[in-house]
């Protein structure tokens, strides 16, 4: 009986796109099925990283891991290898550790061109050297013709943390403020134009890069509450996972919002909604009122910050997400359920 009702709290009873998008569906996924029969004291699936315990000690150690299938595998700004790169050591970052070292899995299918594996591959390692991080173990599989998207990586990241950094959303309180370090929905957009399936074009470049600077530049902000870098669902679902986590209402005001305008007119040309797209550079951050402009001024003063903003508050009242638009009216922002963009990241 109990695990037919832990079943059917996963709405569909088939995998589909939607279960990997970041939003509800991925949620109930983790929680039934995943969460449930992998319980154990150290796995929490509402933080970016974990914190190991090492002889017995809950020491400063953390460790995180991703895996990476967008499509296609290169796209203006950055490539699969890259990316690889700044996801997880993006995770540990918002979590307020150090990245120190990588594990790399590839999947490799059949008739994939050397010279372009060799681009990515190249690609990751200049990103892993940039971030003064070391590849120290990894395996190759090659899958046959047709049974794979041409490269697939999984990825394990370790970093450190100092003893005395407390984050989390257990921390989050009413009138805290919301920040975001820079434009969201380049990475989404960016990616959805190298497609090409739509006849468009474009200059735009993702903004997949190391988050690191920002969030060594927030953990001096006494009033930092939580980091989270918006991946799969953007903006919107960091948001929802807070909002379920809290109990709280988040306000949004739109204008002070930073959205690229080419972002902007991708979207009205296709429906797309940039609150629910990717970013692999951007962190969203939940800081005490007091300390808010002092973080706004920090991540502004981060050659990637530079077009950081306070966006919106926490609020004591219906746990809804709104956004106050350019026109003083409001729009609330539900739950990412269906997969807008599958395979992104």
């Amino acid at each position: 009986m109990l695990k037919e009702k832990r079943l059917n709290a996963i709405q569909d009873q088939h995998i589909q796109l939607a279960h990997g998008n970041g939003g509800r569906l991925m949620r109930e996924l983790i929680d039934n099925l995943f969460a449930y029969h992998l319980d154990n004291p150290l796995l929490d699936t509402n933080v970016d990283a974990a914190l190991m315990p090492i002889d017995g000690k809950r020491q400063d150690v953390m460790v995180t891991t991703d895996g990476f299938t967008v499509k296609p595998l290169e796209f203006p700004g950055g490539n699969i290898g890259s990316l690889a790169v700044h996801g997880t050591i993006n995770d540990l970052s918002v979590s307020g550790a150090l990245p120190k070292y990588l594990t790399l899995n590839a999947f490799i299918e059949e008739g994939m061109e050397i010279a372009q594996l060799d681009r990515i591959i190249a690609s990751l390692a200049m990103a892993a050297k940039t971030a003064n991080v070391s590849i120290i173990a990894g395996d190759t599989k090659v899958l046959a013709r047709g049974e794979g998207g041409g490269l697939y990586l999984a990825t394990t990241g370790v970093g450190v943390r100092e003893k005395n950094i407390q984050l989390g959303m257990n921390y989050i309180c009413p009138s805290d403020v919301i920040l975001v370090s820079g434009p969201i929905g380049d990475h989404g957009t960016a990616v959805m134009l190298a497609r090409e399936q739509f006849g468009m074009r474009g200059n735009l470049q993702s903004d997949s890069t190391s988050v690191l600077p920002l969030s060594q530049a927030l953990l001096k902000i006494l009033g930092l509450k939580f980091m989270r870098d918006p991946t799969r669902g953007g903006l919107v679902s960091v948001l929802h996972e807070i909002i379920l986590a809290t109990g709280l209402g988040i306000r949004l005001f739109e204008p002070q919002i930073p959205i690229q305008a080419p972002v902007r007119s991708v979207c009205e040309m296709l429906g797309y909604d940039p609150y629910y797209l990717a970013c692999e550079g951007r962190i969203v951050a939940v800081v005490s009122e007091e300390q808010a402009e002092e973080a706004l001024t920090a991540l502004r003063a981060v050659p990637s910050g530079e077009q950081a903003a306070i966006i919106g508050i926490l609020q004591a009242e219906q746990p809804h997400l709104v956004l106050e638009t350019e026109l003083g009216g409001e729009r609330f922002l539900e739950d990412l359920e269906d997969e807008p963009l599958p395979r992104i990241c």
